[in-house]
């Protein structure tokens, strides 16, 4: 049975963090957190949360081993975007689209 965990209102726009999503997909948990530890991104360390999270989420709710997880789905989708406006020449205004995103991890037990 799958496990997940989710992590909302990341405040890291969803492009940036789909680069190391990729480099997790599908890996054992054990690998993935190798991996994200050492990302030389922020976005490592917001994905690691993540997947640690879902991994106790599988030990403690359903007993599962720890040491047999594998990341069997994980996406970043497009979060709420705070709009503000920065001053610019000439009195006009700029727009400015803070962007966040949801970090969805679902780990289960290897086959």
């Amino acid at each position: 049975m799958a496990v997940q965990a989710t992590a909302k209102n990341v405040t890291i726009s969803s492009k940036k963090l789909k680069w190391v999503v990729s480099q997790v997909r599908g890996k054992p948990v054990r690998e993935a957190m190798d991996i994200l530890r050492f990302s030389p991104t922020p976005s490592g360390q917001e994905i690691a949360k993540v997947v640690k999270s879902a991994a106790a989420n599988a030990e403690n709710n359903l007993l599962m081993d720890p040491d047999g997880l594998v990341i069997v789905a994980i996406y970043a989708n497009e979060g709420p975007t705070a709009k503000r406006f920065m001053p610019r020449a000439r009195g006009r205004a700029g727009k400015v689209n803070k962007r966040s995103s949801r970090i969805t991890v679902v780990v289960d037990q290897e086959a």
